[in-house]
């Protein structure tokens, strides 16, 4: 009270003698004195330029590579610069959930916009205005698919780790049982899969390019065929050349939308994409942004459709999720709008053609192997004859980030922001260290 409002002294007097208080202290006599904290001890205050330069220092400890060939989640693209000029603008920046939504047009219009591009991204026939992460989006996905006769839930073990993990947390809250079909060579085990189709399954998980940077055989009849609902994650970017999760079979598409013009961050912020049929529009969580026309017959944006439940009924609602990620949406409409369908096809094409080269690369060397068969899209694991450790130490003294140690060797990640010089580059020293 007061630190960040230009109150005086005397105003915050009065406000206080208006609530029937004496002190600050007063607010908090609520608080047990054994839990309260007495003294911060916090330090003397600094200057502005004291402070720039104490955090340049501490910034100036954070490594930052020269080239990336890492992924497995959190991807190194492109960014047009317009897309950081729009969303930096105050009427953007500063706004949130629109609580008085009618009033909050230019804020709705900006959910619809990113909402119309989903749907057209991945075929489905509607969007929410995106969760926190594609972990929480995959999580809330299943919650979707849960009723009465139908608890269970089974994930491919080729999924993000992370991913499966959060479903986990989410299924264990709420007394739900799931089962991790392991994977083989790489890719979803389908023998097992469909072994673990069993009655009381209500949806199956899968990821694709799964995790391994791996394409799946997708397998929707099946999943179908059991009365299950198939959930699918997906890379927003591999969508510019892959088929769309509904022409995949998909009930509802799930993702990260992190390469869609997010920087790479420490954990974000990032968003989550949810998109599914018609049939299962009122099970979606979060706020649906609608088009209609206001008294005058001009074009206007209400909230459509957003369930009671997750506001005053929490107990028994599917999700509890009322806020939305309004900002990061609205760099992802701006990133595809520069884009547009043939930048986004480019993008993806040289993800596809550069990893190609990368691991044919790779492979020149001697003991040097792909883990798992193609085809895979921008990720590919290779085995080494050398410790994983002793190669990205190598990477890393150079300025390069390597990729991800993964069980069966490294998992290597390939965007348009990779030369082929860079390429190169890392090959060179992969192949000093492996023929030692």
């Amino acid at each position: 009270m007061g630190n960040y409002l230009p109150n005086s002294p005397g105003e915050r007097r009065e406000m206080l003698e208006h609530i029937g208080l004496s002190s600050m202290d007063g607010l908090f006599f609520h608080i047990p004195e054994a839990v309260r904290v007495s003294a911060l001890d916090l330090p003397e205050g600094l200057s502005e330029l004291a402070v720039r330069q104490r955090m340049e220092a501490l910034a100036a400890k954070n490594q930052v590579f020269r080239s990336i060939f890492r992924g497995a989640g959190a991807y190194h693209h492109y960014i047009p610069a317009i897309v950081k000029s729009v969303t930096a603008k105050e009427a953007f920046l500063t706004a949130y959930t629109p609580y008085q939504a009618e009033i909050s047009q230019g804020i709705l219009q900006s959910i619809f916009e990113y909402q119309t591009m989903i749907c057209e991204l991945t075929g489905m026939d509607v969007s929410n205005a995106s969760v926190y992460d594609g972990a929480s989006a995959a999580a809330e996905a299943v919650a979707m698919c849960r009723d009465r006769k139908r608890q269970k839930v089974v994930i491919s073990g080729a999924v993000h780790p992370q991913v499966i993990e959060t479903v986990q947390t989410y299924a264990f809250g709420a007394g739900v049982p799931v089962e991790v079909v392991p994977p083989k060579d790489g890719r979803t085990d389908l023998d097992a899969l469909r072994g673990a189709l069993v009655p009381d399954v209500c949806c199956v998980l899968l990821q694709q390019p799964n995790f391994f940077g791996l394409l799946e055989e997708i397998p929707a009849e099946a999943v179908h065929a059991a009365g299950a609902k198939l959930i699918l994650s997906v890379n927003p970017i591999s969508l510019g050349l892959l088929a769309t999760p509904a022409g995949q079979g998909a009930d509802i598409a799930v993702g990260e939308g992190q390469p869609l013009g997010l920087p790479l961050a420490f954990g974000g912020p990032y968003l989550g994409f949810m998109a599914c049929t018609k049939a299962l529009m009122r099970k979606l969580p979060g706020r649906i942004v609608g088009e209609t026309t206001d008294a005058d017959g001009k074009r206007a944006f209400v909230l459509t459709l957003q369930a009671r439940e997750q506001h005053i009924r929490r107990e028994k609602a599917s999700s509890n999720i009322c806020s939305n990620q309004a900002l990061c949406a609205l760099t992802a409409a701006v990133y595809l709008s520069a884009m547009g369908p043939g930048g986004l096809r480019e993008a993806a094409e040289q993800c596809a053609a550069k990893a190609q080269y990368a691991a044919a690369r790779l492979c020149e060397i001697r003991g040097v192997s792909l883990a798992y068969a193609p085809p895979f899209f921008h990720e590919f694991v290779t085995r080494l004859p050398a410790p994983p450790d002793a190669v990205l130490a190598a990477l890393e003294d150079s300025g390069i980030l390597g990729g991800l140690p993964v069980r069966d060797g490294i998992l290597w990640c390939v965007t348009e922001m990779c030369t082929k010089e860079q390429i190169d580059e890392m090959v060179g020293i992969v192949r000093e260290v492996c023929e030692v």
